[in-house]
């Protein structure tokens, strides 16, 4: 997947924990230190800037078509959108009269529909250390914001997720399985058809424009369609690898956010979801 001549690159450092990499219409990426509760934006002409802070704990996020930054604000276990100008909109908060376990990752449809995964990992900022759903669940809410539905309740622990540019598949990580699922979409945000997309558990990812799906943890993995690991992008001297995106403004510069860096390496192939 890298390109010729292309070598990882630390494009910034210094942090205490990053996530959440996603790209807006300008190849710009926004990612969260989550500890220092902030959310950060690298550019290849400005470089790097504070967007957001405080920025409700915020973990993972994905732009909208409208250009608002959709985010997982683990303070306070809410869903966030965040206009340009960083004026905040909660867009969820709770499930069935209970709160969530903590919003963890999120993907947008093109249609404005809005798929997120809710496990629970306890941390110092809550006020709360037990689970406040009845299960760790993936959600659907639609492009009004006016029906927030569960879509899968069958996974231990669901964490990344991501889906495919004509919305109809998804795929979901279940980290304490240690697999990734493949689930068909419908319309309505409902899934069906759930098949093992990779043998592999996963913190975030992203997908290429051959369908290729991207995995972290330990490094990057790369599957292809069929499940089979094409190849393994490390990321030397960092402890852990949350979660990856396409961006640059051919969408063709790969970000990975890995603990304490912000890497980036040039690929061959282009990102599936970056341009919406």
């Amino acid at each position: 997947m890298i390109a010729r001549g292309s070598g990882l690159q630390e494009l910034a450092g210094g942090f205490e924990f990053t996530e959440g990499p996603t790209c807006d219409a300008n190849g710009d990426v926004f990612f969260t230190d989550q500890p220092s509760d902030r959310i950060l934006k690298w550019s290849a002409e400005g470089g790097l800037s504070t967007f957001l802070a405080p920025a409700g704990r915020a973990n993972g996020m994905c732009f909208d078509v409208a250009g608002n930054l959709i985010a997982c604000a683990d303070e306070k276990n809410q869903l966030w959108s965040i206009a340009p100008d960083g004026k905040v909109r909660v867009l969820a908060n709770e499930y069935a009269g209970r709160r969530f376990n903590g919003p963890n990752d999120v993907w947008v449809r093109q249609d404005g529909g809005i798929y997120f995964t809710d496990p629970f990992y306890e941390r110092s900022w809550f006020p709360h250390a037990t689970m406040q759903q009845d299960g760790q669940h993936v959600y659907f809410l639609s492009a009004d914001g006016h029906r927030l539905v569960r879509v899968a309740d069958d996974l231990m622990k669901p964490n990344g997720i991501i889906g495919t540019p004509d919305g109809k598949a998804l795929y979901v990580a279940d980290i304490d399985a240690d697999k990734t699922y493949r689930y068909d979409s419908a319309p309505d945000g409902s899934l069906s058809g759930k098949r093992l997309a990779a043998n592999q558990g996963s913190d975030g990812m992203t997908l290429d424009n051959e369908g290729n799906l991207y995995l972290t943890g330990e490094g990057v993995a790369v599957f292809d369609r069929t499940g089979r690991e094409i190849e393994q992008i490390p990321v030397p001297g960092e402890r852990w690898t949350a979660n990856v995106c396409f961006g640059g403004s051919d969408r063709q510069q790969l970000f990975i956010t890995a603990s304490r860096g912000l890497f980036g390496v040039r690929t061959r192939v282009r990102g599936a979801n970056a341009a919406k």
